[in-house]
């Protein structure tokens, strides 16, 4: 015949195993909650990055036609200036003047504009580097979770200590990203991506 205590502490000890798994699982949820929320911030901002990115590029493009236009302009009225008149060479200088104004400030606005779009992909991979972070944290709680549930059937203790190392890695990877931290595990993102 068992023994009545034995029973009783093999009882309070699923107890214990099942008020841990149902803890964790609320810790891990809410947790993954508040980092799905900084996730899609940030994910809005990397769209928005790269949006004004594209942007800029095709501005950029714009002013390298025109400008290019311009240089073309330019060519053709000094050609016309060597074999013109002496009366016309007035206006074919205010022509060309305008012509080398113009030149110069669409040569400004290119490298403004180039520096401009280098940021904005600059900050879109920033934000990437930390979207990378929150969506391994995302994946690690998740599989974290799931595992609990198992382990809320089984009563393997094995399997909860499995669980919570993966959710602890996913915590570590929110918290990173939720402060800027620099950890990211390039190998694992690039298998996954």
């Amino acid at each position: 015949m068992e023994n009545p205590t034995e029973i009783l502490s093999e009882s309070e000890s699923k107890e214990r195993l099942t008020n841990l798994v149902a803890i964790s699982v609320a810790i891990l949820a809410a947790f993954m909650a508040v980092t799905k929320i900084k996730d899609d911030n940030i994910v809005q901002a990397m769209l928005q990055a790269k949006s004004d990115a594209v942007d800029t590029w095709s501005e950029y493009e714009s002013k390298r036609i025109k400008h290019h236009l311009l240089e073309l302009g330019r060519d053709q009225n000094m050609a016309l200036h060597e074999t013109a008149a002496k009366q016309t060479s007035a206006t074919l200088d205010g022509q060309l003047k305008h012509y080398e104004s113009e030149i110069a400030r669409y040569q400004k606005e290119e490298v403004e504009l180039q520096k401009k779009a280098r940021g904005y992909e600059a900050l879109y991979d920033a934000l990437n580097y930390r979207d990378d972070q929150f969506d391994l944290s995302d994946a690690a709680l998740s599989m974290s979770i799931a595992m609990l549930a198992v382990t809320a059937l089984t009563k393997k203790k094995w399997l909860l200590c499995l669980s919570l190392v993966i959710g602890v890695f996913g915590m570590v990877m929110g918290t990173a990203g939720l402060t800027g931290l620099r950890i990211h595990p390039g190998w694992l993102t690039r298998m996954l991506s």
